[in-house]
């Protein structure tokens, strides 16, 4: 008998094995549940990132730390007039150089204007031209964004190409200075530069005669492969550096960030999400609008808290039909995370309900 039972228990098993390896298959895996970064405040940022209704890039780096996040971080962006950045930093390197000195008298006149914004044209205009010197005028491209004020000092370090060849010796890659204002602002337009662009209306009366196909053709090239792009990620690297002298002298350091910290653009921006106590060095960005479509809408930043440590920011806006509180309601949302994050408080949970969540609903507390 104990023969036959144990006949029989093998045949049974025997039987199992073949109908499970011959007859029904084995169930699936299970699907994979959706992820999410473990750091609250990553989390924060991707939902920010996601829930815009535009083509935006968000970048964050706490400096104490090295730690990073982003979203996406990796695309090229266009910078707009955060590039004077770079025109800035080219300026500041010749003069620790010996190349220039920052003092030294200059005249600005009709041939050095650029295009839209540039509040020293008036004076530009009048016989004799502007009578200043570089470090009054790095202070009106940084805290004016004063395109004409800008325009010089690209000049005075020679050119584009020499403001592109600092970036380049310095290793800050993923940034492209680009071609300037003259070049840049026109082929935006599908235009190419005229000087008479620089006087009153005239780039606007040209640019409504661009047929709208080419135009549109122009944005979408633009848009695509910016002449002027960065990476989010590129671009807080680049400030983390500058706060930490490595990129220039100890006195050029010092004067390049008590001039982003004056700066007079964007208080609506990145800003708007500080709390009391907390500071800000940095240069926003403005780019063309064709119909609802507005364009490289930008605010990057070094973000000093009440104990000295510094956050670098970026929130970057390619292209997006959103209007302007709503922009501005995502860099002061992203700000604000950041502040969130330092004090203790979980960024994935609105603290104030009067600012703005471009994102939707929020995140609960990420595990």
């Amino acid at each position: 008998m104990p023969h036959l039972l144990i006949l029989l228990a093998i045949a049974i098993l025997g039987g199992c094995e073949v109908r499970a390896g011959h007859g029904a298959e084995a169930p699936p895996p299970p699907p994979p549940s959706p992820t999410r970064p473990a750091h609250p405040l990553a989390a924060r940022i991707q939902a920010l990132g996601a829930g815009f209704d535009g083509d935006v890039g968000i970048a964050v780096l706490d400096l104490q730390t090295g730690w990073t996040t982003s979203w996406p971080g990796a695309k090229a962006m266009p910078q707009q007039s955060v590039a004077k950045l770079w025109a800035a930093l080219a300026l500041l390197d010749a003069a620790d150089r010996g190349g220039v000195r920052l003092n030294e008298p200059v005249v600005v006149t009709r041939d050095d204007l650029s295009i839209f914004h540039q509040p020293i044209r008036p004076e530009v205009m009048k016989p004799g031209g502007l009578h200043t010197t570089l470090d009054q005028l790095l202070r009106g491209a940084l805290t004016q964004s004063d395109n004409a004020a800008n325009q010089f000092i690209v000049g005075r370090v020679g050119g584009p190409q020499a403001v592109q060849a600092v970036l380049d010796a310095k290793g800050l890659k993923g940034i492209r200075f680009g071609p300037g204002e003259r070049v840049l602002q026109p082929a935006i337009a599908g235009l190419t530069w005229r000087r008479e662009y620089s006087y009153g209306k005239w780039f606007w009366r040209a640019r409504a005669f661009v047929p709208k196909a080419e135009r549109q053709a122009a944005l979408d090239r633009y848009l695509k492969d910016p002449m002027d792009g960065a990476t989010p990620l590129s671009i807080v690297r680049a400030l983390a550096r500058l706060q930490k002298g490595e990129l220039l002298s100890p006195g050029s350091t010092r004067l390049m960030l008590a001039v982003m910290a004056m700066s007079e653009t964007g208080p609506n921006r990145l800003r708007a999400g500080l709390e009391p106590g907390w500071s800000m060095a940095h240069k926003t960005g403005t780019g063309q609008v064709l119909d609802a479509v507005s364009t490289g809408y930008n605010d990057v930043a070094l973000i000093t808290a009440p104990n000295g440590r510094v956050y670098a920011v970026a929130v970057m806006i390619a292209s997006t039909e959103r209007s302007i509180p709503e922009r501005q309601a995502l860099m002061a949302a992203v700000s604000r995370a950041v502040v969130d994050w330092h004090d203790g408080r979980d960024p994935n949970v609105l603290q104030d309900p009067s600012l703005p969540s471009p994102s939707g609903p929020v995140l609960p507390p990420a595990s």
